[in-house]
């Protein structure tokens, strides 16, 4: 039997105070909002757990690591982050049929990659401890940002853990209003800012990852936020190492990886050398060829140490056949600037465009850059196909729904591989989510419809989501969305020769391969215009790198993507402003409030038949007015059509306010009569209070009966239920008007002079009634005074 004793906090000035193992740090970050750090008080059991909160969020960060024997084959860090919105921070409650958080969202999903690329490069080389970190959002205000928080807590737990790690980092959110730099805007302050940047960033103003989508945003303006982000960052890792030096754990002491033996590494280097240098520099080979010409090479290689050595270790073999050939690979580039394409560090790879490939969809588009292939496709819905939003994700995003959103497919035969067709990860999710981000700015805000662009990749060397992007803008100009300009994307790479964890030496690569990913030292995928940037992933493998060099990447991307819009303005260079026999058609109709029970049908019938009949989706904008999509011209008219038909079956005569006509009661009720004034109206009621000057209890104290004709006023319809607004007792002080009757314009004058001159019976009838109702008043009372007489003679017997 175990106790857990809970010791409480002691009390200080009628004050909590903490605890000694309970330490706190503030940070200024802005002007006048600070960021706190938090350790010691929750998730004592976890290797390392940090608090963060700005303002009313807070974010607790746990990091747990499992000790594992390192393994020569593994050749990466098994790091997982889970970021995770909890409703409850928000004073909210799940609205599933659970009514708990399910799977994960994508926001969730995003969040939870950006930090593990902020954290990832920070790792040793050689660290094989399975990590787990876990992000837990404690409370959000809805105005300060939580996903900067959990990167900033990510690195306080990892920094005052015992886990192996070469933090700490920090990171900010940048804002970009009127031309200055906002470092960690509220909610609102970011609604207003055309520039959206997160920054993550080590110690000496080395940059770890960045993540932007903006406006169109200027070259110069966006250097200078970088600049700003990767200052403002020292302040918080100033502020970590503090707490890091106060309640940090020493770093465990992990297990040393196999090292491969000295004499096996110079085996396989004098084997393979040249070999190598030959596959690297014949640029005839493309993805495939070179690929089976790298495996080929290392099963020779295998077979020749095995025959001299039966006892050889394969594992370490392949540890140092990858080693040799990661080193040629960069060593040929860093010597001699060329590619093992034979491009130089600069050159694209040959791009073609296609347009209009198939004619029922709406837009399409086919990108080759290389051996990198995207189809993309534009669909246009209704504005209610909107991609709605959860209410953590409003409140902390501000973003309740889209009408604009890209899905990215990546299929296994893109890689010649054998896998799950129709499902995607995180990886898919990411690629979307970039260059959904760099084509938005350029979409019209009162575009009509919902578009849904779907990016699939055919073939993938290298880049495809920045061939998502280029193939998106080019169909949606082909589907007509009226863009202002062209988007073009291109990936920069790195390749670096570091001695003494300092860079010696480098290159910038344009358009990079699948393999000058693998081999290298960074992705930096950039997209925008001719005129600036809409959106930015940098993912560093390296533990940071200098702002030079990020620089010098953008202002190299920059001259590339000027050369691929060039090349995408020869196949489409605005939208079509012609639209296609398939383009649908949105209209508005207005229909008055008596006329929705025939428009809608009982239950929405019609509607419904509508839709199943001819596709065409209709929304209620407010009380009177409706939206019809329709997906061709062709379906709208038939559409309308219909809905004519139904209308005209039920058409009622124009009424003039203030005329008297004839009504028919066709059903006595307690608080009235239902009458008609037209043969197939819907009968309206005519209210107990409007029959008769005096005060009636129910319809029948006046003698009326079903059938009867009886004049009316018409006072105009009730503007909310859209019911007639009908009178009787305001004719009773009016001694003659003309009675407008409905139905008799095509009689004879003759007749119509007889209807016009005929007695009121109603009038004769309420005379009948007051004397007969005088009649049985006179005999109460006569029954009252034989009653009263009868009393008082027992009263006086009684006496």
């Amino acid at each position: 039997m175990s106790v857990i004793l809970i010791q409480p906090m002691r009390r200080l000035h009628g004050r909590s105070r903490p605890p000694a193992s309970w330490t706190q740090f503030r940070a200024m970050c802005r002007d006048a909002t600070r960021i706190s750090f938090t350790s010691g008080k929750l998730a004592k059991f976890a290797d390392g757990c940090a608090v963060v909160c700005q303002g009313d969020t807070a974010v607790m960060v746990t990091a747990v690591c499992k000790d594992k024997p390192p393994s020569l084959s593994q050749g990466f860090v098994p790091l997982t982050v889970d970021f995770r919105q909890k409703a409850a921070a928000a004073g909210r409650i799940p609205m599933n049929f659970l009514r708990r958080e399910r799977g994960p969202t994508d926001k969730e999903v995003l969040t939870s990659r950006m930090i593990d690329r902020s954290l990832r490069p920070m790792f040793p080389l050689a660290f094989s401890g399975e990590t787990q970190i876990i992000c837990n959002l404690l409370s959000v205000d809805g105005v300060h940002d939580p996903e900067v928080l959990a990167i900033n807590a990510a690195s306080a737990a990892l920094s005052i853990s015992d886990i192996p790690w070469s933090g700490p980092i920090g990171a900010v959110r940048v804002g970009l209003v009127d031309g200055n730099v906002m470092i960690n805007p509220t909610r609102r302050e970011l609604s207003q800012s055309t520039l959206n940047l997160i920054v993550s960033a080590a110690e000496r103003n080395k940059l770890v990852m960045m993540e932007m989508s903006g406006n169109d945003v200027l070259i110069q303006d966006l250097m200078k936020a970088i600049k700003a982000a990767v200052k403002s960052c020292q302040a918080l890792i100033h502020d970590i190492k503090a707490l890091q030096k106060e309640c940090g754990k020493p770093k465990r002491i992990s297990e040393q990886p196999h090292t491969i033996p000295q004499e096996l590494v110079d085996n396989v280097k004098k084997r393979c050398d040249e070999k190598f240098r030959k596959i690297f520099t014949d640029h005839s080979h493309h993805k495939l060829s070179r690929d089976d010409a790298v495996n080929e090479l290392r099963l020779w290689v295998i077979q020749e140490l095995k025959s001299s050595d039966s006892a050889l270790d394969e594992q370490a073999v392949n540890a140092a056949f990858g080693e040799l050939a990661r080193e040629v690979f960069r060593d040929l580039i860093l010597v001699t600037e060329c590619r093992c394409d034979g491009r130089s560090l600069t050159s694209l790879r040959p791009i073609e465009c296609e347009v209009d490939l198939y004619k029922p969809l709406h837009g399409s588009a086919l990108f080759t850059r290389g051996q990198t292939q995207v189809l993309c496709t534009v669909a246009f819905d209704s504005l209610d196909s909107a991609l709605k939003s959860d209410p953590i994700s409003v409140i902390t995003g501000g973003m309740k729904e889209k009408n604009f959103f890209l899905h990215y497919e990546f299929p296994p035969y893109a890689t010649k591989e054998i896998g799950s067709a129709f499902s995607y990860g995180r990886r898919e999710l990411g690629h979307g989510a970039l260059a959904e981000r760099a084509l938005r700015p350029l979409i019209p805000s009162d575009f009509p419809f919902t578009i849904r662009l779907t990016s699939e990749v055919l073939e993938s060397n290298g880049s495809s989501s920045m061939a998502s992007v280029c193939g998106g803008s080019l169909a949606l100009m082909d589907a007509g969305v009226p863009l202002s300009t062209a988007v073009a994307g291109v990936a920069m790479g790195l390749i670096t020769r570091i001695q003494s964890d300092e860079i010696q030496d480098y290159k910038v690569l344009t358009d990079i391969l699948g393999i000058e990913d693998y081999m290298g030292d960074m992705d930096f995928k950039i997209a925008g215009t001719r005129r600036g940037v809409t959106a930015i992933q940098a993912d560093i493998k390296l533990p940071g790198i200098p702002l030079k060099i990020v620089m010098e990447a953008i202002e190299q991307s920059t001259k590339a993507k000027t050369q691929i819009l060039d090349i995408m303005n020869q196949t489409m260079k605005s939208a079509q402003t012609e639209h296609k026999t398939n383009w649908p058609v949105s209209e508005t109709m207005d229909v008055p409030v008596q006329k929705r029970g025939a428009f809608l049908g009982f239950g929405g019938m019609r509607l419904k038949a509508l839709t199943a009949e001819t596709g065409v989706q209709v929304t209620q904008i407010d009380d009177t007015h409706y939206s019809l999509f329709a997906p061709n011209q062709a379906a709208m008219e038939e559409a309308k059509a219909m809905i004519h038909e139904w209308m005209s079956q039920d058409r009622e005569p124009n009424f003039e306010f203030g005329a008297i006509y004839s009504a028919k009661i066709v059903e006595m009720q307690e608080n009235g009569v239902m009458v008609t004034l037209y043969s197939n109206m819907k009968p309206a009621l005519l209210h107990v209070s409007q029959l008769d000057q005096r005060k009636v209890m129910h319809p029948s104290a006046l003698g009326l009966e079903v059938g009867q004709e009886i004049q009316v006023k018409y006072f105009g319809r009730d503007p909310v239920s859209g019911q007639m607004r009908l009178s009787r007792k305001v004719l009773q002080a009016l001694a003659s008007q003309k009675v407008k009757t409905l139905g008799l314009k095509d009689q004879d004058p003759g007749a119509r002079a007889a209807h016009n001159h005929a007695p009121d019976t109603t009038a004769i009838k309420i005379n009948k009634c007051r004397v007969s109702m005088k009649q049985r008043a006179a005999k109460t009372c006569d029954k009252l005074s034989v009653i009263y007489s009868q009393a008082m003679v027992h009263l006086d017997d009684d006496a």
